[in-house]
């Protein structure tokens, strides 16, 4: 299994995009990276969601991707690291739009319904509050990974047709994984060739020794 190129998010001009300046220009000097307010880290919006934590870690997944395929690693790969982490006893919650309840059910079989499934269950600001309780985030490429980000999570982000240097995650402590094969970023939805190898062949163990590297 080829090995992922793990790094850490750094702000090369392509980072601020989104910002209006021109990509292939620096970031300007004291340009704080997004942070969400301390409400997120501590007084959830609804108590009601939120599962009795028995002292145990909390692993959130987010494993949709509006874009497309492309950018989502395997269900399987996902349940694989929910696996891991349960039988360290760890709990696993899962997180998503309504778009992606197809995936987190299929997460959900793989590990025996031990997991916690959001999914579709949550507004985004309901999201935001129960993100901010966990102690470690897997994320696809998504708009959750850089709420993840926001919320100065210990975070691995997995990369697949997108580029990490163009939309990382805007904290310097995320781990971020790419095979960065031949083919990829090919910025599609689906993969050009039909096998995504760019995140099939990105494998849980590779997530679960970035999950355990200092941050």
């Amino acid at each position: 299994m080829p090995a992922a190129s793990t790094k850490t998010a750094d702000h090369d001009g392509a980072t601020f995009c989104g910002t209006g300046f021109s990509w292939r220009s620096q970031a300007p000097a004291g340009l704080s990276d997004p942070a969400i307010g301390d409400r997120h880290r501590a007084t959830p919006t609804s108590p009601r969601k939120i599962p009795h934590r028995c002292r145990k870690k909390i692993l959130a997944l987010c494993p949709g991707a509006e874009y497309g395929p492309a950018k989502r690693w395997p269900a399987g790969h996902f349940a694989a690291v929910a696996n891991a982490k349960i039988g360290e006893g760890w709990q696993v919650w899962l997180f998503g739009s309504d778009k992606d309840r197809p995936v987190a059910d299929a997460i959900v079989e793989l590990t025996g319904g031990v997991c916690r499934n959001f999914v579709g269950e949550t507004t985004l600001a309901e999201a935001v509050d129960l993100l901010a309780l966990a102690d470690a985030v897997v994320s696809n490429d998504s708009g959750l990974m850089h709420v993840a980000a926001a919320l100065d999570k210990k975070i691995v982000a997995v990369y697949g047709s997108s580029d990490p240097g163009f939309t990382p995650p805007l904290n310097p402590a995320a781990q971020i994984l790419s095979l960065k094969l031949a083919c990829s970023p090919c910025f599609k939805r689906d993969c050009p060739f039909g096998h995504t190898r760019c995140l099939t062949e990105l494998g849980p163990e590779q997530v679960l020794a970035a999950l355990e590297a200092d941050r």
